[in-house]
């Protein structure tokens, strides 16, 4: 059965089939709504159905509370319709002419940047290349396994090879096969580039990027294109992590501030014996005692989803921020590989 979506306050209108979810039919019919994780962990695609019904579909309680069930809210990459929607959503447009592409890729180098942090470089088949925007993401597709998700850490006009930092996490399929059995020539798939967090160019806001962890990826892309396009607005970065391990390309980070950007290291847990001399405490907590007044700026947040979501509560709750301002990307859990990683035949 067919139904009619309406997105206000844009008044963007498409058809959708009752067995697909809201974010399948809008982005069938060239319309972006936010979304990330695709699996109703991370909460980036949450919003309100305004008329009508829907199945929730399954979901994380922590992307979706029962409070907010009740509020009318739900998730838009689990929710399918049960009649015609009038839904509410921060922002949709018509998506840009940027393809989606599953490709291969070799690992052309990797090395680690701390003990819990490898650096992918993938090199992609000779004469191709991929057209993405700075911030976005891709899916590593394991062969009959969940895909992977990592940022993008390199800018578009560095996109020769792509740029991938994985943390290791314990009892991770995947990033176990990373840090214990891959090898520079390894063969991947992907598919990309994905996802609605980039740098708004047309804006003139001053700029405040947030990340926690290898949160940074994405941030870096940003920080790197901004530079090369010499965007002129102010910009602060505050990154934060446990330990200053965490905080595993402190120098790059440093070498930008001669270039006008403002930047902050946080970390949460710092012992005696890191002689840590910087901020402590959660990395958006010191935006809010360096900011009484966020309405004027833009914020751009990627981490884990209790650091995005804090972020968000308390930036538009308590220092005036639209929410139309706030960008983010979380980090959403995944489910471990049941079997081993198998690598795929050379397309080189």
């Amino acid at each position: 059965m067919t139904f009619q979506t309406t997105i206000q306050p844009s008044g963007y209108h498409f058809p959708i089939e009752e067995h697909e979810t809201i974010l399948e039919a809008a982005l069938k019919h060239g319309y972006t709504l936010p979304y990330n994780c695709r699996e109703g962990a991370c909460g980036i695609c949450k919003g309100k159905v305004m008329e009508g019904q829907v199945d929730h579909g399954s979901y994380l309680g922590s992307a979706l509370t029962n409070a907010e069930i009740t509020a009318g809210m739900t998730l838009f990459c689990c929710a399918r319709p049960k009649s015609d929607l009038v839904i509410e959503c921060r922002t949709a447009g018509k998506i840009n002419n940027i393809p989606v592409r599953t490709m291969p890729c070799r690992v052309r180098k990797m090395y680690r940047l701390a003990d819990d942090v490898m650096v992918l470089q993938l090199e992609l088949p000779p004469g191709e290349q991929l057209q993405f925007l700075a911030g976005q993401y891709i899916s590593i597709l394991p062969k009959d396994q969940k895909p992977r998700p990592f940022s993008l850490a390199n800018a578009p006009h560095s996109g020769e090879f792509l740029e991938l930092h994985i943390r290791k996490v314990e009892g991770g399929a995947f990033t176990q096969y990373v840090f214990n059995e891959m090898k520079e020539r390894s063969l991947l798939r992907f598919k990309g580039p994905l996802g609605e967090f980039h740098l708004r160019e047309d804006s003139d806001k001053p700029v405040i990027f947030i990340a926690d962890g290898t949160g940074f990826a994405p941030v870096k892309a940003m920080i790197e294109h901004a530079l090369h396009i010499g965007l002129q607005r102010p910009m602060h970065l505050y990154w934060g992590g446990r330990r200053p391990s965490d905080l595993y390309m402190q120098e790059k980070a440093r070498q930008w501030e001669s270039s006008g950007i403002k930047f902050t290291p946080v970390l949460a847990a710092a012992l005696p014996e890191d002689g840590w001399q910087g901020r402590t405490g959660p990395v958006h907590q010191a935006v809010l005692d360096d900011f009484n007044d966020l309405s004027g700026h833009e914020i751009y947040a990627c981490g884990t989803p209790a650091m995005v979501d804090a972020a968000r509560r308390d930036f538009t709750a308590q220092r005036g921020l639209p929410d139309a301002s706030f960008f983010a990307n979380a980090f959403a859990p995944t489910t471990a590989f049941n079997n081993p990683f198998q690598a795929y035949k050379s397309p080189f």
